[in-house]
């Protein structure tokens, strides 16, 4: 196992900069989740911490070496791709122990080590089939089999699942968290989809225009985001924004720009709520989903989405939306948290004088 330091770490194809000075610390053994928009560099940082990509400026420590210009093979790494890049003429085992005969690991221990590794990803009735035979999630444990045997300090896995349907995704998900619960190893995963991110990762390293917007826990993340990037990156449906001079607000520089609140926080009342924000607005479309509903709703300062529990409702209706004061988020113009301003306009938006 290893910690993986990135210290000022650029990377530009020409004149176009991918990574922009990146300072970043992936604890040892934990599951760190790159996620981002495409574009946003974090598959670039991915295969610069595996030696396939060159940094243009910066250091990369895998644990205490400094692994610039050292070749992947000798970073101690396994990188497990999307398109699982396996041998179609080779059977499961010949594909998990290429790896080993070329390394001239003794016959012994590679048979030891492919029966312990696939035991624990489940493909030791499999040993003798051929890719072609096994089916998508199978195909992937192997393409894990194959890199567990090296037994590196760190796997580093590109969006492996974006090939799988979503039942199956759901299910790998699971099964690649409780993987690395057993061996412990550092994991580092790369997905542009927050539902992988918020699921999988101990940590999620927020990515955007080849900068780290956010590193944190998914929870903190969530409920605490950094700047509007994040919030509205996070959460299905996003976090809400609406202009605060739409609202009545914003006149003074020293005011927010906007303001932001979860689709579940806003209550769908009969009329205002006190210790609230309260919106006037209509039902226009409303998606059933089991147990909760997700309404879009139009209003003077723009449209926003209610998730609600409760019995649907009709469309083209008239209601008032009420958001607690203490489930606002605020934001300056430039996208940055404004934490200010949700500790002071609280008694401002009760008097009426935030966006009154």
């Amino acid at each position: 196992m290893a910690q993986i330091t990135l210290k000022q770490v650029e990377k530009s194809f020409g004149k176009d900069h991918v990574v922009r000075s990146l300072d970043l610390t992936i604890e040892d053994g934990s599951f760190t989740v790159l996620v981002g928009p495409s574009g946003c560099g974090k598959s670039t940082t991915l295969r610069m911490i595996a030696g396939l990509e060159k940094q243009t400026a910066g250091e990369i420590w895998i644990g205490d070496r400094c692994v610039n210009g050292v070749e992947p093979g000798k970073r101690n790494v396994a990188m497990v791709f999307q398109n699982y890049a396996l041998y179609p003429m080779m059977t499961v085992k010949e594909n998990i122990e290429f790896g080993l005969k070329n390394r001239k690991v003794p016959k012994a221990e590679r048979e030891r080590l492919i029966a312990d590794i696939t035991e624990i990803v489940g493909l030791s009735s499999y040993l003798h089939k051929k890719p072609q035979s096994l089916s998508g999630g199978q195909r992937q444990r192997v393409a894990l089999a194959r890199a567990m045997v090296k037994k590196p300090d760190v796997f580093l896995m590109d969006e492996p699942l974006s090939n799988l349907d979503a039942k199956l995704r759901s299910q790998m998900r699971a099964e690649l968290i409780q993987l690395h619960k057993r061996i412990g190893t550092t994991f580092i995963y790369v997905t542009h989809d927050q539902v992988e991110a918020m699921s999988m990762g101990d940590r999620i390293i927020i990515m955007n225009g080849g900068i780290v917007q956010q590193s944190d826990s998914p929870m903190d993340i969530y409920n605490d985001p950094a700047n509007r990037f994040t919030a509205e990156f996070i959460g299905s449906p996003p976090m809400n924004m609406l202009s605060c001079a739409a609202l009545g607000g914003g006149r003074t520089g020293s005011e927010p720009a906007y303001v932001g609140f979860r689709p579940e926080k806003a209550i769908i009342e009969d009329g205002k709520k006190p210790g609230c924000l309260n919106l006037k607005a209509r039902i226009v479309t409303r998606e059933t989903l089991g147990a909760e509903i997700i309404y879009q709703l139009q209003s003077s300062a723009g449209n926003f989405h209610v998730k609600s529990f409760l019995k649907p409702l009709e469309l083209a209706t008239d209601v008032t939306v009420s958001v607690p004061y203490e489930d606002l988020y605020y934001f300056d113009g430039d996208g940055r948290r404004n934490r200010e301003a949700e500790e002071h306009t609280a008694p401002e938006l009760a008097a009426g004088g935030m966006f009154g």
